[in-house]
């Protein structure tokens, strides 16, 4: 969330920014919320004008008691009555515009970085790295999901019958691999100093607020109404979190935390190749890295964990790429966001596998997570996270690119973690 001091002192930065991110009516709800505020602050100064005066008043009637003169307390005591009367007044209506002023801000994304770039969709993200070979296949290859079949370590069909689509399950060699990438990438974390968090995988509203997913996601999350609890779309929700409504001390830093949870998203669904199999799926494994960073080093945080995940990607010998995110693709909390994609030789197309973003102070604002710097002021910190990795498209890829006539072989680095070294 956006602070309003800076809104209101910097419009025409917000209004360029949010112009780049092609946010629809931005200058009817800037100058709405810069109203709001306005409103809020001028019944705050009318509410403490009136409560000075009721305390200066309260004064003198003790004055008045202790000389005798009761009259002149008494009609003090009237008007003091009135004051009482018009400050309860005022206080439901700053609470009234406070909350207008809230529920305003939480609509405005974050200002995107001065190097991202322009454009409306995918199609104007910039490629800014790419390395690996892209294989050649044998006659015959297949895509992942009827190499699954042929192999039977992923059913469809099955996590159809028991849930529904988008929920498949994993059999045999399958699972085995996907506790192998797991166990992999929370070995490489931890390594590169990443403390491992177990956390829950349900948040209350507070949470999601806290981190951005509320209001912008509503719909889109799986919802338990009675408890009024939502079932987390990635780790970054419940880690992030931990941090909420904290102080720290500058010598904290850099915090940083991994941790392994399945992430659940009710993304409307659509038909074709392109969210056929892994895809896309409503329930999903993902590993997460979450960093809490002072905000002068921030940025070079973020191309730690770009190295960080190349050198994950390196390891696998995926082929793949590293997309700096335009406007218009942006998410809702992000300052700048790097995409990591494979590519499916048998679907010749490019996966997104990860996500690396710098929400500089976007979602400290929400969650008031705050630092003590040199001097004893208090400070939003700036929080990042990144997917390290999301398995289905990295599953999907090995899948499809790691695929022989004799079988599906599997990358040296995880054959330790496996137990076997082929899938036939």
């Amino acid at each position: 969330m956006l602070q309003v001091a800076f809104i209101r002192e910097n419009k025409e930065t917000v209004l360029k920014g949010l112009a780049k991110r092609n946010f629809k009516n931005a200058e009817e709800i800037v100058n709405q919320t810069i109203l709001a505020d306005e409103q809020r602050r001028a019944t705050q100064t009318e509410l403490d004008a009136v409560l000075a005066e009721s305390n200066k008043l309260s004064k003198d009637i003790g004055i008045f008691f202790k000389s005798g003169e009761r009259e002149k307390a008494e009609i003090l005591k009237l008007k003091t009555a009135q004051l009482k009367d018009k400050s309860k007044e005022l206080s439901e209506k700053l609470q009234e515009k406070a909350t207008e002023l809230q529920n305003l801000l939480y609509l405005i994304p974050n200002i995107p970085n001065e190097i991202v770039p322009a454009g409306n969709s995918d199609e104007d993200n910039i490629t800014v790295f790419e390395a690996g070979k892209i294989p050649a296949l044998y006659d015959g290859a297949l895509p992942h999901w009827e190499l699954a079949k042929k192999y039977d370590i992923i059913d469809f069909e099955l996590g159809n019958k028991i849930t529904g689509a988008g929920f498949p399950v994993y059999k045999g060699k399958g699972a085995r691999l996907q506790r192998a990438l797991i166990n992999y990438f929370l070995d490489k974390n931890t390594k590169a100093g990443y403390q491992e968090v177990q956390v829950p995988y349900m948040v209350n509203e507070a949470s999601a607020y806290g981190t951005g997913q509320l209001p912008d996601k509503e719909g889109q999350m799986y919802h338990d109404a009675q408890d009024n609890l939502y079932l987390i779309p990635t780790a970054e929700v419940p880690v992030t979190n931990i941090f909420r409504d904290v102080i720290l001390k500058e010598s904290d830093f850099p915090i940083c935390k991994t941790a392994y949870t399945p992430c659940f998203r009710r993304e409307a669904g659509s038909y074709g190749a392109h969210v056929r199999g892994l895809n896309r799926l409503h329930q999903f494994d993902k590993v997460e890295i979450v960093r809490i960073e002072h905000p002068t080093k921030s940025y070079e945080a973020l191309e730690k964990m770009l190295e960080h995940v190349k050198d994950i990607l390196n390891e696998l010998k995926l082929p793949y790429r590293i997309l700096r995110l335009c406007g218009g693709d942006l998410g809702f909390t992000s300052a700048l966001t790097y995409d990591f994609e494979v590519f499916s030789t048998a679907q010749n197309r490019w996966l997104e596998i990860s996500s690396v973003s710098n929400f500089e102070t976007f979602q400290a604002n929400r969650l008031k997570l705050r630092f003590k710097n040199a001097n004893g002021k208090t400070e939003l910190a700036h929080t990042l996270n990144g997917s390290s990795l999301a398995l289905p498209r990295v599953l999907a890829g090995l899948l499809e690119n790691y695929q022989t006539s004799e079988g599906i072989k599997i990358p040296e680095v995880l054959i330790p973690y496996c137990g076997f070294d082929i899938i036939n």
